[in-house]
């Protein structure tokens, strides 16, 4: 199984992006391989930038993208990945983070737990809190 990243789901819907190919082949071939799909976090940070969120659960299931809750388990690893984030921002720039996790976190423990890989065009995050995740990248 492929989860996939925010920004994979709005560069597949968007013929002008310079990522639209990637994003619309990396979507097609999870979907007819081993599978595609995105976490409750993705689907509502795609409604947030949509003008239609009240069909956008459609719109990304008829690509052949299943759309999953976030698993308890996945709260423990996304708040030790993001406890780290918040720990190493502050010690670089001196900056404070939210206290909430960013939804990154969320979609990278989810990957974590599972076993599972990442389609993201912004792998960086990912990388150094989620190490162990296969990532696919433009």
């Amino acid at each position: 199984m492929m989860l996939l990243d925010t920004n994979v789901m709005i560069y597949a819907g968007d013929r002008a992006s310079a990522f639209h190919s990637w994003a619309a082949d990396t979507v097609a071939d999870a979907a007819s391989g081993d599978g595609a799909a995105i976490n409750a976090v993705v689907l509502a940070e795609v409604c947030v930038g949509d003008r239609e969120p009240e069909i956008v659960a459609d719109r990304i299931r008829s690509w052949g993208v299943a759309i999953l809750d976030v698993p308890a388990a996945v709260a423990p690893v996304c708040a030790d990945a993001y406890r780290s984030y918040r720990r190493r921002r502050k010690e670089e720039s001196g900056k404070d983070s939210p206290r909430l996790p960013l939804p990154d976190f969320f979609i990278g423990a989810h990957a974590q737990v599972m076993g599972w890989s990442v389609a993201t065009a912004d792998p960086e995050r990912f990388k150094t809190y989620f190490p162990s995740v296969v990532l696919e990248t433009p």
